[in-house]
């Protein structure tokens, strides 16, 4: 498998808000998310748990389920040993928090080259994937 971005669960939750919501982020993201990208197991939970419990104006579970559907035609790297452990890895190397590593792991065995997020430095090299913030300049 290989993509040539991911796509961390912010830029999912914008693309879901509700209009009115973050209006400028919200329009990148939908941008983003109509490009091929990919995800991991990961991502995915934290958008279930962010648009359901953690957002202003939850969604229902059914409609979370519905924006995970449109995202299961992309590649997705399941939870697994080997990713943990990478994970884990890239979190001691990058002094970063072990989700981030995850997610920069994921990124790795999907070959991507880039990894948009707005929780890690823009511009920044992990390894071959390099951190773009797409909100940086909104």
């Amino acid at each position: 498998m290989t993509v040539d971005c991911v796509l961390d669960t912010n830029v999912l939750v914008y693309a879901a808000a509700r209009p009115g919501t973050e209006e400028k982020k919200r329009s990148k993201a939908r941008e983003l998310i109509a490009l091929p990208f990919g995800l991991s197991g990961q991502i995915l939970q934290e958008f279930f748990v962010t648009v359901t419990r953690k957002v202003q104006v939850p969604m229902r579970s059914v409609e979370a389920l519905e924006w995970i559907e449109q995202f299961e035609e992309q590649p997705c790297v399941p939870i697994d040993v080997s990713l943990v452990k990478r994970g884990i890895e890239s979190a001691e190397r990058y002094k970063i928090s072990y989700w981030d590593g995850a997610i920069i792991a994921a990124a790795e065995t999907l070959r991507a080259g880039i990894l948009y997020t707005e929780d890690l430095n823009d511009g920044q090299l992990y390894g071959s994937v390099r951190v773009v913030n797409p909100f940086a300049n909104l």
